[in-house]
């Protein structure tokens, strides 16, 4: 199969081979130094500043969103949230949960977070705003640089779900004043899923250790304290944290995350072109690198999910919901080639010739 998912996406042969290995124990001072090395990392492809912190959380990246939740607001904030979709929605549904006083900005599926939707919260009181960075079941990039003037003119604390965003998209979290941010194994860091990451400013540190959280799988003070060893709380997923060194290091050698961006970045501009002329829309106002939102003109788009599945062995991504037969996803992170979008682009239109698409 060839995977053009966002998640989980095409892993390299040095990621495979780690995870062809015997899982070591883990508390030791070796695997200590393997997680120092994925904080420092981390930290640096992140733009975190000084006195950051990364928590590796073994669970997916509705874990760290929960975690984000619980461990920086209670019942005392009043916080922003942008919903364009099933995974803005997810914040909403945490708030609704955790008792944190909330208030959704709604975008239809597609739209773009403009200037002018804030306004009406200047100056209102709030205290906190989440936001993923990329709506990943609608393929929006949201325009951080403004997200980011607005809360630091309100003095509101910024939590950005990166998840298929981080080295897809230029991301500086003290450039953006983001006081959390969050991604996952199995997105651009190309690895298997089961680990996801909060990366905390020195802010965000100080405004978890002033808080109680009330679950302690999720309790970010104690993974800190257990951070400063190297460890985690409990046991984590330790042959995917090690496949996490593999692909960090690899990044690193390359150039960086700037290199590993403007690498994906191409492969997107490359699909784009190769599928000009076909009856496929983009939905998105704004389009992240990670992932390209098409909706088929004449059919329905899980119908195509489907096909090529079972006929041509390509995997995208399917939505769910109401979005279900309008937007199917064609993501590019993971290890995968221009001569891989010829593939799909080849396929897809021979859809088009058998009167498929």
């Amino acid at each position: 199969m060839l995977n053009f998912t966002v998640g989980p996406v095409q892993s390299d042969e040095a990621v495979r081979m780690v995870g062809y290995e015997q899982v070591p124990y883990f508390r030791t001072a070796e695997f200590s130094e393997v997680m120092f090395e994925n904080e420092r990392l981390v930290k640096k492809m992140a733009g975190a500043g000084d006195g950051s912190r990364v928590v590796f959380i073994t669970g997916s990246g509705t874990a760290s969103m929960e975690a984000s939740v619980m461990n920086a607001f209670d019942r005392t904030d009043k916080v922003l949230v942008v919903n364009g979709g099933s995974f803005g929605y997810r914040f909403v549904e945490m708030c609704a949960l955790h008792g944190v006083p909330y208030t959704e900005i709604r975008l239809d599926p597609g739209q773009a977070l403009k200037k002018d939707m804030l306004q009406p919260y200047e100056n209102a009181g709030y205290t906190g705003f989440l936001v993923n960075v990329h709506e990943t079941s609608t393929g929006v990039l949201y325009d951080m640089d403004m997200i980011s003037a607005f809360c630091r003119r309100n003095r509101l604390f910024l939590v950005a779900d990166a998840i298929s965003s981080f080295l897809a998209d230029p991301i500086d979290m003290e450039r953006m004043g983001i006081g959390m941010m969050i991604t996952g194994s199995q997105k651009a860091l190309a690895c298997p899923p089961g680990v996801s990451l909060i990366i905390l400013s020195s802010e965000a540190v100080e405004r978890v250790q002033g808080h109680k959280c009330g679950c302690m799988y999720l309790d970010l003070n104690l993974a800190l304290k257990n951070g400063e060893r190297g460890q985690t709380p409990f046991t984590p997923a330790v042959g995917i944290l090690r496949q996490i060194n593999v692909r960090l290091r690899e990044i690193e050698a390359a150039g960086g995350a700037e290199k590993e961006t403007a690498k994906i970045a191409a492969l997107a501009a490359d699909f784009r072109r190769k599928i000009r002329g076909l009856p496929l829309e983009i939905v998105s106002e704004s389009l992240s690198n990670a992932v390209t939102p098409l909706h088929p003109v004449n059919v329905s788009a899980y119908d195509i999910f489907l096909t090529l599945k079972d006929e041509y062995e390509i995997w995208v991504c399917p939505n769910g919901g109401e979005l279900a037969e309008r937007i199917f996803r064609v993501g590019h992170i993971g290890a995968l080639t221009e001569e891989d979008n010829s593939i799909i682009a080849d396929a897809l239109r021979d859809l088009q010739v058998r009167g498929l698409m």
